[in-house]
């Protein structure tokens, strides 16, 4: 089953990366780059802030799990500029680089976890989790006024100047980056009916159903948990498996 799981995994991040590659030379040939960051569209400004909002997500985990700040550093502004395809390859990547072990036990606690030890990572727990707290409340209180703002002037985004090929590729990378975080949310939740609900608000809401569920995620921690104590569920941090054991220390 969890063979299956990887497999299909694998699949579906290196189709997402392909396609949204193909869409992006597509839409930056055909109406040029400065066409597809015009800041005076505000509906194009809404998607873009849902954009960066659930990539940002997406790019926190990234630094978290590579060991190397260098790369970490290299890795930030590419994937900034070039969006899901490079995320999408680089959750595909990690997928690869899993032991036949690791593929059989629990793919994706090992997608998730970073593998070298860092018993630094802890000791400013109650700061980071509130500063956390902060910048997710406020980037889910931005996309929210300029969701209603951008309705209220502009009125509905389904026209014909609105979904031009710049919108819809940009529009198409939001969603490839909310699968990305769904993929997550499902193996966060012990229940299909909570995960559905969940992954069903974020295609409906987009970086504001992103930014709750990340905010009420860190309400669950207790005091003696790292931040990145939130990608995992408990059941896999408190596992007496071995295999399991070795990654403890998030």
């Amino acid at each position: 089953m969890a063979a299956a799981v990887v497999v299909t995994l694998k699949t579906l991040f290196i189709l997402l990366a392909l396609t949204m590659t193909a869409l992006a030379v597509w839409a930056i040939g055909t109406h040029g780059l400065a066409a597809c960051v015009d800041l005076t569209s505000g509906w194009l400004v809404v998607t873009l802030i849902n954009f960066y909002i659930n990539l940002g997500v997406i790019l926190a985990w990234i630094v978290y799990k590579e060991s190397s700040w260098i790369k970490a550093a290299v890795l930030i502004p590419v994937v900034l500029f070039a969006g899901s395809p490079i995320t999408s390859a680089y959750v595909a990547l990690q997928f690869f680089k899993l032991s036949p072990e690791e593929s059989s036990k629990d793919p994706l606690y090992f997608v998730l976890v970073r593998h070298q030890k860092k018993d630094d990572m802890g000791y400013k727990r109650g700061h980071s989790v509130l500063i956390a707290k902060i910048i997710i409340s406020s980037l889910g209180c931005l996309m929210l006024g300029t969701f209603i703002y951008v309705l209220i002037v502009d009125r509905s985004p389904f026209n014909a100047s609105v979904l031009s090929r710049c919108m819809m590729a940009t529009t198409t990378d939001v969603y490839f980056c909310i699968v990305t975080i769904a993929v997550w949310i499902a193996y966060k939740e012990s229940s299909w009916i909570s995960a559905f609900f969940w992954i069903l608000s974020l295609l409906c809401f987009g970086g504001i159903a992103t930014c709750v569920y990340i905010l009420r995620e860190f309400f669950y921690l207790s005091p003696q948990q790292p931040l990145s104590a939130i990608l995992f569920t408990n059941k896999d941090l408190l596992s007496s498996d071995p295999l399991l054991m070795a990654h403890t220390n998030v």
